[in-house]
């Protein structure tokens, strides 16, 4: 069962978002008229600063023999507009136009800032801590999710189709790490922008052609297990026994649906790891981010795969950098997603010395993650049949760790753990170690651990007593 979807009234809303609402702005409807100057006053206000801005910045580069700041830049920009917007008001005065509202004109004055140096219409939504999730089924149909669980209807985050096109294409261009295309050879995008949220849009392949993205945001780009028991998301049994996997060394499979917590989950296991090991990372858009902090992960090649060019040539998929990662040296690889034939080459490198691998893959279930691996596995260039890629996965992957929502659909658990045991033919064999209980909150199963897998365990400092208790160690 969803969150049903509420129209919340104005005053309900975030500040910004209810400026966007209520007030005369460029985006609204009400007049054609205010239409028709909110767009002149954009169109003026961007050539000014297309025009003026470089010179001002060189200019003030040549005075001072520093390199200008981006808080610099951006007070020149906010110069060079205030006085374009002087000129401009004075113009269509004298053309007989009608002119903005003052609190409409700063919008606009505000919206180009964001267009050169923020997310442009995206930015309050982004600026708000409590947005989770924004999904833009096109430019003036924008939903977000707030992380109490909330759905709430927005206003417009650009004035047209065309306008959120053309920012799609510019947050393309601006990528960190690689420029990535947005046009009709290439009709969709999958980024990281520059506040870790990861941006995935479409054009030209929904109805009526508009562009449609959607915007997930990890508010937890640094978290750790007992954080993670703070929220709510395990237990203080969950929590021992998953710092003692990952000090084991076992090899992990995250799973579960979309926005379940996959990538949180893998980043609080992956703190329990000493700080010098060596770490590599892949994946599709650089989202995990452990080489952010240092004091946790000291030592992190991070790769992320890479589109084609115009030409057609150039591409490097997950699977390339997976077989890439284990000629780096790494004493674990992470692949922020298994969504391919990338699966193959995972497999083995968690069965060939690199014990204490993670991953995520989605699935609906622990047990269904096996199902999803060997498709995944078929197709890859190696054209597995089944029974050799359980084997594969049965000697690569120690445990599946499942995550899913509470009952109270707001809650995200830990629901599922189990530990592979070996593979029958067409089926990987595994025991459910910790299985959901009526609230879907996973409960030890006693006994369900191998011997040789609860020694192990017991000699990284795990105490077996915390799966003697059926009901768990979750706080009442």
């Amino acid at each position: 069962m969803t969150h049903p979807i509420s129209h919340h009234p104005v005053a309900e809303q975030p500040l910004d978002v209810r400026r966007r609402l209520d007030g005369p702005g460029p985006f609204d409807n009400k007049d054609e008229a205010d239409r028709s100057a909110a767009t002149r006053l954009r169109r003026y206000l961007r050539e000014r600063l297309t025009d003026d801005l470089p010179r001002q910045v060189a200019d003030q580069r040549e005075r001072g023999g520093v390199t200008v700041t981006h808080e610099a830049r951006r007070e020149l920009a906010r110069n060079v507009l205030d006085e374009a917007l002087r000129v401009h008001t004075e113009n269509e005065l004298a053309a007989g136009r009608q002119l903005l509202l003052h609190e409409a004109e700063q919008r606009v004055v505000s919206e180009v800032v964001n267009e050169v140096f923020g997310m442009a219409g995206l930015q309050p939504l982004l600026d708000d801590p409590s947005v989770e999730t924004i999904n833009a089924n096109r430019y003036d149909r924008v939903f977000v999710q707030y992380d109490d669980g909330r759905r709430v209807r927005v206003g417009p985050i650009a004035g047209s189709n065309e306008e959120l096109t053309d920012l799609v294409r510019l947050l393309a261009a601006r990528a960190s790490s690689q420029e990535r295309r947005f046009d009709q050879g290439s009709p969709a995008v999958n980024l990281q922008l520059p506040g870790g949220e990861r941006l995935f849009a479409v054009m030209g392949v929904t109805a009526g052609g508009v562009t449609a993205l959607s915007i997930r945001r990890h508010g937890y780009l640094t978290v750790t297990l007992p954080e993670l028991r703070c929220r709510g998301t395990l237990d203080s049994g969950v929590e021992a026994f998953l710092r003692a996997v990952v000090k084991a060394r076992r090899n992990v499979v995250i799973t579960g649906g979309t926005g379940a917590g996959k990538t949180t989950l893998l980043r609080a296991l992956a703190s329990e790891m000493d700080p010098l090991e060596r770490v590599v990372t892949v994946e599709d858009a650089f989202e995990l981010g452990l080489d952010h902090d240092p004091d946790i992960h000291a030592d992190v090649t991070a790769f992320q795969a890479r589109e084609p060019n115009v030409e057609g040539h150039g591409a490097i998929s997950q699977a390339d950098l997976v077989r890439w990662a284990l000629r780096m040296s790494p004493d674990r690889v992470i692949v922020g997603e298994i969504r391919g034939p990338e699966v193959i080459p995972m497999c083995n490198a968690m069965s060939q010395g690199n014990d204490g691998s993670m991953s995520t893959l989605h699935a609906s279930s622990s047990r269904i993650a096996f199902t999803r691996l060997a498709s995944y596995a078929a197709q890859g260039v190696e054209r597995l049949p089944v029974e050799a890629t359980n084997l594969l996965v049965a000697s690569a992957v120690h445990v599946v760790v499942h995550l899913a929502r509470a009952a109270d659909r707001r809650t995200r658990v830990v629901s599922s753990i189990r530990e592979v045991v070996g593979a029958d033919g067409p089926q990987v064999i595994s025991n459910e170690v910790y299985r959901p209980g009526p609230d879907r909150r996973a409960r030890p199963v006693a006994g369900a651990l191998r011997g040789d897998t609860l020694d192990d365990l017991v000699d990284v400092g795990f105490d077996p007593a915390v799966l003697e208790n059926p009901e768990g160690w979750w706080a009442p």
